[in-house]
């Protein structure tokens, strides 16, 4: 009994992962007009205190959309800004996961420390 209760639990919890995808992620970076801010091929901010996007790690992308999502509400995790966090609210989890694959896919040109 407890050995299918155990696999019942386990099957059940096994879920279908999301293949992010570039071209969606182009898509929804084209609509939420990234570009107004952190600039043409999301490389050249408007302003210095915007990042460069362009190239970054897609988890590093992933994980920062989180936590602009979550905002002040888990204060270990979130980051507060005012138009980020309105900014994905209507993104998904799939969302974030396929912006962040575009953003990575981007040509960037990031120092790396020598």
């Amino acid at each position: 009994m407890k050995f299918a209760l155990i696999t019942v639990i386990l099957l059940s919890s096994v879920g279908v992962a999301h293949a992010a995808s570039a071209d969606k992620g182009q898509a929804l970076v084209e609509k939420a007009n990234c570009a107004s801010c952190h600039g043409a091929g999301l490389n050249a901010p408007i302003l210095p205190a915007y990042p460069k996007l362009a190239g970054q790690y897609s988890d590093y992308v992933y994980y920062a959309l989180r936590a602009y999502k979550v905002g002040n509400a888990n204060p270990q995790f979130g980051r507060n800004n005012a138009v980020m966090s309105s900014q994905v609210q209507t993104f998904s989890d799939a969302d974030m996961h396929d912006i962040a694959a575009y953003v990575a896919s981007l040509p960037g040109n990031f120092v790396v420390k020598k």
